[in-house]
């Protein structure tokens, strides 16, 4: 039974250590309350006042996508997103404390109502108070906000994880949607299309389940189960979207000169600033946050440290140093060829120890050419020198031919800094490297190391092309 107990705790531990919102399971009814900030709420909120708010009119910013709730069985005609994205924007819009919406949506009832009060003062209120002022005229918009919800993508990104061991069980999954929104500015002097933002928003579910099955004796069966489902609301998702989407439009806006800040150039300056740095950033992401880095260097050269393992005909191993020098030359953004000089120990630790100078040719291709992070794959053939350490000093010894293949990752920290770690496996064509000859496989050795990059080019770049660079990348 003490081992049943303890299953049972380890269950319990999980779902405590797993699981944050395991405690927040509604148990009673709740009252109604203000509704929830989203992640951009308070960046639009926080914004400083407009020198001058415009006028904006909203006629519709709808669900574009026409798709419906996805459920496992059967069919249902909720759709997948909410349908009142011109309210929400409009929210949005008020927030924000730039624009002054105007009511455009339900124009007909405005109208309609102005009616009833025009008829009424014409016949009832004038009688009595000939100086009733008439009803005073409608805004005018000086721009139009069109646009609406274009995409919802399910499914992007599934996975989980799970185990089992003796009937104690526990699981975990996730999946990640996204949604996309437009929002435009439409000049109404000449209809011009003045900006356009677009916007994007993941939306995460997840699902976390422990269960327990178990014969605690003979004809006693214990059968536990408990866990938990956490899905972001899709109409939380949207309302971040569309407040991003005003923000945005409000920097763009500023950077074209279409309004302006209370505070004057230098807080506009602040404000754009820091936006240019964050949209930056935001567009060398792509999708599943894979983020963009386009190095135009061809050259670079490496200093890296590490160990090896030998494998040879001694059945005992030691881990040894080695110190390896690397320059490669990039043919386009994936092929290159690099050159390798390395001093390295291959040792045993009993029987046999010394040190050696490889030198190898690889041909390397780059998986992701375009991201700051990606792995590398490379192979070719080398040579391996022996360096004997003699009373006058050190002396080459004899040369083995050998080829290797290796794969690692790199990281680009700058343009021209990068970090990397690789691993590479190097056959000899002899069996003789440890002195020792046995068997019909020759001598062996696993590097792994890690090591500095510096990228650089030996034409010097001019000016313009360095802007130009820029400019491809803003």
């Amino acid at each position: 039974m003490n081992r049943i107990y303890t299953m049972v705790l380890m269950a319990g531990f999980f779902m405590l250590s797993s699981c944050g919102t395991y405690f927040n399971q509604p148990f009673t009814q709740k009252p109604s309350r203000t509704g929830e900030f989203s992640y951009s709420t308070l960046s639009l909120i926080e914004l400083p006042d407009a020198a001058d708010p415009v006028e904006v009119a909203v006629y519709n910013f709808s669900d574009q996508t026409g798709q419906y709730k996805a459920i496992e069985n059967g069919s249902t005609f909720s759709t997948a997103v909410t349908q009142g994205g011109t309210t929400i924007l409009i929210k949005a819009l008020e927030d924000s404390g730039w624009f002054i919406p105007i009511e455009r949506e339900n124009l007909s009832n405005l109208s309609t109502e102005r009616n009833i009060i025009r008829n009424t003062k014409q016949e009832y209120v004038k009688n009595l108070n000939p100086n009733e002022p008439p009803l005073p005229p409608l805004l005018y918009a000086g721009l139009i906000l069109e646009g609406g919800i274009i995409s919802y993508d399910t499914n992007i990104v599934t996975g989980g994880l799970g185990a089992r061991y003796f009937g104690l069980g526990a699981s975990a999954r996730y999946r990640q949607d996204r949604i996309t929104v437009y929002l435009r500015a439409v000049s109404t002097n000449n209809g011009q299309i003045l900006k356009t933002v677009y916007v994007s928003k993941t939306i995460l579910s997840q699902s976390l389940d422990a269960n327990l099955f178990r014969f605690v004796k003979f004809q006693r069966l214990l059968e536990t189960e408990t866990g938990i489902t956490k899905n972001e609301p899709v109409q939380l998702a949207v309302k971040d979207a569309v407040e991003k989407a005003v923000r945005d439009l409000i920097m763009e806006g500023i950077i074209e000169g279409y309004w302006s800040s209370e505070g004057g150039k230098e807080m506009d300056l602040q404000l754009t600033t820091d936006y240019l740095d964050e949209k930056q950033k935001e567009e060398s992401l792509m999708l599943y946050d894979r983020e963009l880095h386009d190095n135009n260097f061809k050259n670079h050269l490496s200093a890296s440290v590490g160990g090896t393992l030998f494998y040879s005909d001694f059945t005992t191993k030691e881990i040894s140093g080695i110190t390896r020098l690397e320059y490669q030359h990039n043919f386009s953004k994936r092929f290159g060829v690099n050159i390798t000089v390395s001093a390295l120990e291959l040792s045993n630790g009993e029987q046999f120890k010394n040190l050696f100078g490889p030198m190898s040719l690889n041909a390397c291709l780059n998986l992701l050419p375009y991201d700051r992070f990606s792995p590398y794959i490379y192979a070719g053939p080398g040579l391996i020198r022996e360096i004997n350490d003699t009373p006058d000093g050190y002396e080459f010894g004899e040369t083995y031919f050998k080829y290797q293949v290796g794969a690692g990752v790199h990281y680009y920290v700058s343009d021209r800094i990068g970090i990397k770690a690789y691993s590479e496996y190097s056959m000899s064509n002899s069996d003789n490297i440890d002195g020792e000859i046995n068997g019909r496989r020759s001598d062996q050795y696993l590097s792994i190391g890690v090591g500095v990059n510096y990228y650089f080019d030996f034409k010097k770049r001019t000016r313009s092309n360095e802007q130009r660079i820029n400019n491809e990348k803003l």
